[in-house]
């Protein structure tokens, strides 16, 4: 798990639509597991293992919780009982969303918002998982929740890659984390070493 972290317009929620192929890139190049994705089509990385929740939650409004889930199963749509055991599992993991499920999204409370945002992305099965500012207006005790959701795909196993607002929070769950300033990593080390960084405190933790 790798946590960028860095001020609002350093370039975190670009670099991760760049691995997405949201963005066009500049220079350089985007690869997973050696297989070169930088001119790959956005829809076709999902079915090569990357999927985002993405800033902002995205879910679509006028189509229910599981309709979402269904979306974000496109992948996979030729194998009906596989996409109804990965709906099961998003259920099991956030039960609100089990409640809700034929609730129109644009209605739920913007933790359940989050919540459907990060398992439609789920639903594809990827081999890494992108989440753009996941606690973003969030109430506390939402964000304690979300927070234990990602611990546990971390701990299964899931290559997890986190922009997020909360420095604290993030480089607590990291294995590695980075610091972008305009575009460019200025400070990079484990999430620990980073925690404990002078320059990480007094900058992302309101510690001097």
């Amino acid at each position: 798990m790798v946590t960028i972290i860095g001020a609002n317009g350093a370039g975190k929620s670009t670099l991760l639509k760049a691995i997405c192929g949201l963005e066009p890139v500049a220079a350089g190049t985007i690869k997973l597991d050696g297989k070169d994705l930088t001119k790959v089509k956005s829809h076709e990385r999902v079915g090569l293992g990357v999927a985002m929740s993405p800033e902002g939650r995205g879910v679509f409004a006028d189509q229910t919780v599981r309709e979402n889930l269904m979306l974000g199963a496109y992948s996979r749509r030729k194998d009906g009982a596989a996409t109804e055991a990965a709906v099961e599992r998003e259920f099991n993991r956030f039960p609100r969303l089990r409640e809700r499920q034929n609730q129109l999204s644009g209605t739920l409370s913007g933790g359940e918002q989050q919540m459907l945002a990060i398992s439609r992305a789920l639903m594809s099965d990827p081999r890494l998982l992108l989440l753009d500012e996941p606690s973003l207006g969030l109430a506390p005790l939402i964000i304690k929740d979300i927070f234990k959701a990602i611990r546990e795909l971390r701990e299964a196993g899931l290559t997890i890659l986190l922009v997020e607002q909360m420095a604290k929070q993030a480089l607590g769950v990291a294995d590695r984390a980075y610091v972008i300033e305009t575009g460019h990593i200025t400070l990079e080390g484990t999430g620990r070493a980073l925690l404990n960084d002078p320059k990480v405190k007094a900058a992302y933790l309101g510690s001097h």
